[in-house]
């Protein structure tokens, strides 16, 4: 059954219990709510909840387990004599995982029926080009084993989703059954439904952190994997990133990091002053016409996305840059991408991260302490420069170090802005990568997740994660212990 069915029948049921309970509890009172222990929706809502929860929760906890019992599951199907050379077992899962969805997509288009796919054998050569046909490309011949281990995956995960179905189905019954028996006018409903509420509030409360736990737990892992194949002492105290899925590589950290710290530093140096400046004209010097037509305007720069950036630093920007300082200008230049043009553009995207933040930290400091200010015979510029600025300054460090933590984990405009030069370099004028450009690189593709190569990926995440949560802890640091309270 697909599953927009099977949703859809839960729902249903839901519906109707929430109307068949209400009804029931009316008809015990006799059609008289005052007899009720609770309001009549209540009651529905008990049998539409009793019916819905346990139901959607079977299966998403069905959903989440039943690829990993299936993959668990045809990995010790395949022999290891049977691993063409040259493929780890992962590689060949990948293969049976694609031959499986093109199956899957032939018999839904009427290209095979099920008998002909279970007679389906690797001797006909047409198989790869059926599968290209309906959508699925692949870059190899289709052998024996990994043509069997695809139709066992398409017959498990069938039968899995059939399994699923009956379940989910039978157990929204049964919990319609059993709540619509204990309707009666004396049933504490509400009582029940506002338990049930709470619950589901804390559960969607707690997914925030069991997803960052779950996040944690997948780098520490699988960095600890990597760590097992190559060793922390290169990683972190190499000067060479040299990755080569042929074996070989030199995975060191460090001129990734420069990059990013590199490019981070720029981006700030653009931000900060133009943002600060803009927060103290917002807050101090301009209007409520004038502010309400020139923060909006900085605002929007914040809901840009990156791609646009992106482009904005390949089209425009380097071949600005390239104009002044390149073979035409000063010399210093050799090309559009680098640390230069990325980190404008990223300081330009920051802007209304500092200037939004310090603007309503510079609005917080009190009326009294500018007039106090003032009546001591200070001018405008004297107040702001040594009561407003000062007060405010623990909450603009820490937007300041938030803006920071949003340069390093930049993406796209590190990847077309910068170039993929792995250096230590103090040339701003050259192409230079970051941690989160090479994680992409490193994850693109038909990576084997068993290598180093690709390992690398997750330490890399794991080492950004740290430094961005240690910029996050100072900042909040800061701010709690610089803040000033007032009245």
């Amino acid at each position: 059954m697909p599953l927009h069915w099977l949703v859809l029948i839960v729902l249903a049921l839901s519906a109707v219990g929430f109307f068949m309970g209400r009804g029931r509890a009316l008809r015990d009172a006799g059609g008289d709510r005052r007899l009720l222990h609770s309001l009549p929706h209540y009651y529905g809502a008990n049998v539409a909840l009793s019916a819905m929860v346990p139901a959607f929760g079977v299966m998403l906890i069905w959903l989440l387990a039943q690829p990993l019992i299936v993959n668990a599951s045809i990995e010790r199907m395949i022999p290891a004599d049977a691993l063409p050379e040259g493929h780890t077992l992962s590689l060949v899962m990948s293969d049976v995982r694609r031959v499986a969805q093109g199956l899957d997509i032939a018999v839904e288009r009427g290209v095979l029926s099920d008998a002909e796919v279970a007679s389906l054998s690797a001797d006909e050569t047409d198989i790869r080009a059926m599968l290209g046909d309906v959508g699925v490309a692949l870059g190899a011949e289709v052998p024996g084993p990994v043509l069997e281990a695809a139709k066992n995956h398409r017959q498990l995960t069938a039968r899995g989703a059939m399994v699923m179905s009956i379940a989910v189905v039978a157990l929204a019954l049964i919990g319609f059954a059993y709540a619509y028996r204990r309707t009666n006018a004396q049933f504490r409903a509400r009582n029940i439904v506002e338990a049930g509420v709470r619950a589901l509030l804390i559960m969607a409360a707690s997914l925030a952190i069991l997803t960052t736990l779950g996040i944690i737990l997948s780098l520490i892992f699988n960095t600890i994997e990597f760590f097992r194949l190559h060793p922390a002492r290169d990683f972190f105290f190499g000067s060479v990133w040299a990755p080569s899925f042929g074996g070989g590589s030199e995975l060191a950290v460090l001129p990734l990091l420069w990059g990013t710290l590199y490019i981070s530093f720029i981006a700030l140096v653009v931000a900060v002053p133009v943002g600060l400046f803009s927060a103290i004209y917002l807050s101090e010097y301009a209007g409520s016409k004038m502010r309400a037509y020139i923060k909006p305007l900085i605002e929007i720069l914040a809901g840009i996305p990156t791609i646009v950036y992106g482009l904005f630093a390949l089209l425009t920007v380097g071949p600005l840059l390239l104009g002044l300082f390149g073979s035409n200008g000063l010399g210093w230049m050799q090309a559009g991408t680098a640390v230069m043009t990325a980190g404008l553009v990223m300081g330009i995207m920051l802007i209304p991260f500092v200037s939004s933040l310090s603007d309503d930290i510079i609005n917080a400091v009190p009326q009294s302490l500018r007039d106090g200010s003032y009546g001591l015979g200070a001018t405008k510029s004297e107040t702001i420069r040594q009561v407003v600025l000062p007060a405010a300054l623990p909450g603009i460090v820490g937007a300041i170090l938030l803006a920071a933590s949003r340069a390093i984990g930049e993406t796209m405009i590190v990847v077309m802005g910068a170039g993929a030069a792995a250096r230590l370099s103090m040339n701003p004028f050259e192409a230079m990568t970051t941690v989160t450009a090479k994680i992409v690189s490193q994850l693109t593709g038909d990576a084997d997740f068993a290598s180093p190569e690709a390992l690398v990926a997750f330490a890399l995440g794991m080492t950004l994660f740290v430094i961005t949560l240690c910029l996050n802890a100072f900042a909040l640091y800061i701010v709690r212990k610089y803040r000033e309270q007032y009245e």
